[in-house]
């Protein structure tokens, strides 16, 4: 394999740099046509518990504050597998096949758990937890209005779909820490028993106060820590 100078690493990152950054423009810019479906899609979960729910805009500048960060969300979306991929071209070929062999299933498993993390947040978590705060604010002992501002509703969408997108993470992380050599099978397995408190401790921290939340966030990951065994060596040779 032909060795390359300094220059020519630096002219080939520039190269995807620039790369990446025409693909993140033209994709914010399908985002913004695209946009007012992404709102209407994500905004679906809580009027399918609240049929006669409406979103406030508490400010002249809030449908178009949303709508470019839902652009710039979907632009994120769109081109973080083609990062990936630039990254793992520029990385690979000063790696040992061993090294790549570790690497190259991480790029390809980690956006698949996102989404799968992502999508159970949406279609199960999504659902209970919303129902719940509607019935909590519509059995208050005063007389309320709930009109949740529009702003505030998709930030914590979004935010939990990226918790759960990063929660599910945790096979990577494990399987990762066993090919390197720091965590072996048979210590992992003794670690059970403190892994699931962690867990249960984590999935109260990063979810809404409510019980049904947090045991929608506990289980899974609980179930991916024992899925993960599965794939990591008795050894750590």
């Amino acid at each position: 394999m032909m060795r390359m100078t300094m220059g020519q690493h630096f002219a080939e990152l520039r190269r995807r740099i620039l790369w990446v950054f025409g693909l993140f423009v033209v994709a914010l810019v399908v985002g913004w046509y695209v946009s007012p479906w992404l709102q209407e899609f994500l905004t679906a979960p809580l009027l399918n518990v609240w049929p006669e729910g409406e979103l406030l805009y508490t400010g002249l500048a809030d449908g178009l504050m949303i709508r470019f960060s839902l652009s710039v969300l979907f632009a994120l979306f769109v081109s973080t597998p083609f990062v990936l991929w630039q990254v793992w071209a520029f990385v690979a070929p000063g790696l040992h096949k061993k090294e790549q062999k570790i690497i190259w299933p991480i790029l390809i498993a980690s956006p698949l758990l996102f989404l799968l993390g992502a999508g159970f947040a949406f279609y199960i978590l999504f659902p209970f937890v919303f129902g719940f705060f509607i019935e909590l604010n519509q059995s208050s002992p005063v007389p309320a209005v709930v009109l949740p501002a529009a702003k505030d509703y998709l930030s914590f969408a979004i935010g939990l779909l990226k918790v759960f997108g990063i929660a599910f993470q945790l096979p990577l992380v494990l399987v990762l820490l066993n090919r390197i050599g720091i965590l072996s099978r048979a210590r992992a397995v003794k670690m059970r028993r403190y892994a699931i408190v962690l867990i249960v401790v984590v999935a109260a921290v990063l979810t809404p106060p409510d019980v049904v939340s947090q045991v929608l966030l506990a289980l899974p990951m609980w179930g991916l820590f024992e899925a993960s065994l599965l794939f990591m060596r008795d050894d750590t040779k």
